[in-house]
């Protein structure tokens, strides 16, 4: 039973799994809360489930009869008695069904109101947001008719990408060089879409050859106050999935900085937004444009990578918030007095096209020392489950400069044991390795050639 100190603790249920759920436990316990895991029957084993004070099962298996079910998730947090509910990244975390379950039970959610997460929730709402706060956008046009697919795209000019409106984890998204590729992709870009988000809507922007991702990290009182924690570089990209993440973003002018943290700014002040959040933007390098793509109403899984940059804890400060309670973030300049890389190890084979690799582990163990941090629910025995995400850790190091933190990356990755499943981890030593990341300041474009070209050498040599 709990002792007489702990009555008053504010309960905190954690409605996610994984490596998220470890680190939502860690801020619980950080603000003096008392976590308690809604888990699926395949993670009644886990490390978060072990870290709880509670665990309530909410499901099977399968995410969609568990952890995405807003009912099951505001049910749970009934019965534990939850003060407030974090969902973390993906699953129901921009989802405002849950927070309106939660607002109806008068338990506060991890997150913007229920508005706001409509308004940003699928593309082309907030793109139109984003123009009427003055923020840089990119040439676009949604598809209402399959039929004017076409003339849309002459319009726009090629290349041009596919999106799905509701998209997200790069689902959705097709490259599309002419007419024709358009007419044939369009379909199979709306197929997708409907199977991932339950709804096919599309939309056409125009393509940047050679830009790199950066994103605002971004945290609103709810009040149309706000803090700009700098910015990230997530240019190193595969089929549009993030694999290495820093802070700040290198190379950026004092000009161009200036141009993302405003325009952040005042979509955050429109949006009067609540939490955490990222503003989402593409810095062409053959340009001066900068164009927004997108706002993640939620946690990054790269918040590691600010955190340690600027000496913070975001996660906290959302829970903080989410209780009423002051936030406790610091003012932070534009560019933080250390830089921090991130690199997300998953279970996939990278030398046989990343096909996931669940399996189990039987024997891992991580690099320590100044500057690094493990986020992990890995551990030895651990059966890797093939239901969910492959991230198995992220790995992140600090260092007083940029040249450093490759370094101590390069070396702390090569430290990593993992057995008994296949990892991304030689895709990591390549990159960090690479004369072209180590000068800073890659493409989205970049890593497929690169890793191409790696590949037709390791078969040349073999020969």
């Amino acid at each position: 039973m709990n002792g007489p100190q702990e009555v008053n603790k504010p309960i905190v249920l954690v409605a996610n799994r994984g490596e998220i759920a470890v680190r939502i436990i860690a801020a619980a316990r950080r603000i003096g809360a008392s976590p308690v895991l809604a888990a699926s029957a395949a993670d009644t084993n886990s490390l978060a489930a072990r870290l709880a004070d509670r665990v309530i099962v909410i499901g099977p298996a399968q995410a969609g009869l568990s952890y995405l079910r807003p009912e099951y998730i505001a049910e749970a947090a009934v019965h534990a008695g939850a003060d407030v509910v974090h969902p973390g990244y993906g699953f129901l975390s921009e989802q405002p069904e849950l927070a309106e379950l939660l607002e109806a039970e008068k338990i506060a959610f991890v997150g913007p109101r229920p508005e706001t997460l409509r308004a940003v929730g699928d593309k082309s709402s907030a793109r139109r947001v984003a123009v009427a706060a003055g923020v840089p956008v990119a040439v676009a046009a949604e598809i209402d008719d399959p039929a004017a697919a076409a003339a849309l795209g002459d319009a726009i000019g090629y290349p041009l990408l596919i999106k799905a409106v509701h998209g997200g984890g790069g689902r959705g998204i097709r490259l599309v060089r002419d007419s024709a590729e358009l007419a044939d992709l369009a379909p199979q870009a709306a197929a997708e879409a409907q199977a991932a988000f339950g709804n096919g809507s599309l939309y056409l922007e125009r393509f940047y050859p050679a830009a790199r991702h950066v994103e605002v990290q971004v945290f609103g009182d709810g009040d149309g106050g706000v803090q700009i924690f700098g910015d990230r570089d997530c240019s190193v990209q595969r089929r549009h999935q993030k694999l290495i993440e820093e802070c700040p973003a290198p190379g950026l002018s004092e000009s161009r900085r200036s141009v993302l943290h405003d325009a952040s700014r005042a979509l955050v002040q429109a949006l009067r937004y609540r939490g955490a959040g990222t503003v989402e933007f593409l810095v062409d390098t053959e340009s001066e444009d900068v164009v927004f793509l997108e706002m993640n109403a939620r946690i990054q899984v790269e918040h590691p990578v600010t955190e340690e940059a600027f000496g913070i804890d975001l996660v906290a400060a959302q829970l903080r918030l989410a209780l009423g309670q002051n936030p406790g973030l610091p003012d932070v300049p534009p560019v933080p007095p250390a830089v921090a890389i991130e690199v997300r190890i998953n279970a996939e084979d990278p030398d046989n096209d990343f096909r996931p690799n669940p399996g189990l582990i039987t024997d891992v163990h991580w690099p320590d020392g100044p500057g690094i941090r493990v986020d992990t629910h890995i551990r030895e025995g651990y059966a890797f489950p093939p239901f969910y995400d492959s991230l198995m850790a992220k790995l992140i190091v600090r260092a007083h400069s940029r040249s450093a933190a490759v370094e101590a990356l390069r070396s702390a990755a090569d430290a990593v044991v993992l057995e008994g499943v296949k990892t991304t981890l030689p895709l990591h030593e390549f990159v960090l390795s690479h004369p072209d990341f180590i000068q800073g300041g890659v493409s989205t474009s970049w890593f497929a050639p690169a890793w191409e070209q790696r590949n037709a050498q390791l078969k040349e040599a073999v020969k």
